[in-house]
């Protein structure tokens, strides 16, 4: 007997080892001297044969890693790495934004970083996204409910192996088509947890910035954004709203007035960048190329690199930094600080839309009104000048869950200045969540 527990013991650890593989990173070519935060990289195993191998990043909460939340990011598309977050937004770096000139990226400190007060996981989902692989060559399958047990997959998985945050806060974040998947994943864990599936996980809430919800919030909240916004005259909103009704997506072909008021309204934004409406419009980092055959890195031919795509941002521009992280990224060096397994994918993209990937969720408002009742906090935020999912959008779904306003809409102050509004509401119930929209830039 005491043989075979050792045997069965010994067969865990195999595989553990071969589910879960994390490195501490020290160093990141391009940052000047060791890293002042505690970064680990690493990959965990998830379905059933763990042929998909997600790749995470790992950063220890700055102030107090042993009592601080623990975050897991998950970054929209879908089909995002998370090093959007990381390195753009939330994450503790940002790239220096000056004109590439060969050389490696360099990176710098963000002083707004999520870090500082929570632990933070950013998760590069769905397979291929990032640096996530599948092992085998069979066809994988990318979808919204996929995603979503893969993602209660890997945290269950990763908190087994991290058993020193098994007592941290937990929250669940992202952003844009997170805000499909975020949702649903905490519906998952908080299911889990009631059915006892270990490791019971503390979960407490989520967050969310700019989430796509329901389409008939936030797609038919565009024109009265660009109208509120002094993009459209008065008479083609009002055109608009006569023939359209306030349906601005599935119009019937036979409703001409609408289609054409629509197309006058297309023309007016053609020209905008409506990701930030008050940015320049610049060319999208593209995808690379998939016909190369071969990886090509920085180090190969910068220069060739550099210009292999005739059509890309320029420095001022707002994505000009997501270029200078594709260099960084396809770089020989950062890979292996990153210890990202050698083979296992081609060319990085920040975002790579070329697989096929099957939308399930046509709605969140129903797992935000569950999660409400069982008395999950949350944070909705929204920047005020996002065009693809307004505010407006983000409001006018908020209200349909009929909660009372606590607090009304008031100023959020930064260094002395207006920053935001925010306001604060509650179920009906009274229960001890806090569901907020945030408008800011």
């Amino acid at each position: 007997m005491a043989k075979l527990c050792f045997l069965f013991l010994f067969s865990f650890q195999v595989w553990l080892q071969l589910a879960i593989s994390h490195t501490i990173v020290k160093f990141l070519p391009g940052f000047q001297g060791p890293l002042p935060f505690h970064l680990e990289t690493g990959y965990v195993g998830v379905d059933e044969a763990e042929d998909l191998q997600l790749f995470y990043y790992f950063i220890k909460s700055q102030r107090n890693s042993k009592e601080d939340p623990l975050l897991l990011w998950l970054t929209g598309g879908p089909g995002c790495s998370s090093f959007t977050a990381l390195a753009f937004e939330n994450g503790p770096i940002n790239f220096e934004a000056k004109e590439y000139n060969g050389s490696l990226p360099t990176l710098v400190l963000n002083p707004y970083s999520w870090t500082q007060v929570s632990s933070m996981i950013f998760l590069d989902l769905p397979v291929p996204t990032g640096f996530s692989y599948a092992r085998s060559p069979v066809d994988f399958q990318r979808s919204d409910f996929k995603q979503v047990s893969q993602a209660v997959q890997f945290l269950r998985k990763w908190l087994m192996d991290h058993q020193d945050f098994l007592s941290n806060p937990v929250y669940i974040a992202g952003d844009s088509y997170s805000g499909m998947i975020v949702p649903a994943v905490v519906q998952k864990i908080s299911n889990g947890n009631n059915e006892g599936i270990k490791p019971l996980i503390n979960l407490k809430g989520y967050i969310l910035g700019n989430p796509s919800t329901d389409s008939t919030f936030d797609a038919n909240s565009n024109i009265p954004f660009a109208h509120g916004m002094g993009l459209i005259s008065d008479e083609l909103y009002e055109s608009l709203k006569k023939s359209c009704r306030g349906e601005y997506q599935m119009i019937g072909p036979n409703n001409t007035e609408c289609l054409k008021s629509v197309d006058a309204f297309d023309k007016c934004i053609s020209d905008l960048d409506r990701s930030h409406i008050l940015e320049r419009k610049c060319p999208l980092v593209p995808p690379r190329p998939t016909e190369l055959g071969k990886r090509r890195y920085l180090n190969e031919n910068s220069q060739e690199f550099l210009h292999f795509e005739s059509d890309l941002p320029t420095i001022g521009c707002h994505d000009y930094v997501q270029l200078l992280a594709t260099y960084w990224a396809n770089d020989d060096n950062v890979r292996k600080a990153l210890h990202v397994r050698k083979g296992s994918i081609g060319e990085w993209q920040r975002c790579d839309y070329k697989f096929p990937y099957t939308y399930e969720i046509q709605s969140s408002i129903k797992y935000h009104t569950d999660l409400g009742i069982k008395g999950y906090r949350r944070l909705i935020y929204s920047g005020d000048h996002d065009m693809i999912i307004p505010f407006l959008g983000t409001q006018a779904w908020i209200r349909s869950l009929n909660y009372s306003i606590v607090d009304d809409w008031r100023p959020w102050h930064f260094q002395g200045q207006v920053a935001g509004v925010e306001a604060t509401q509650l179920p009906s119930t009274s229960l001890p969540n806090v569901l907020a929209c945030s408008k800011g830039g």
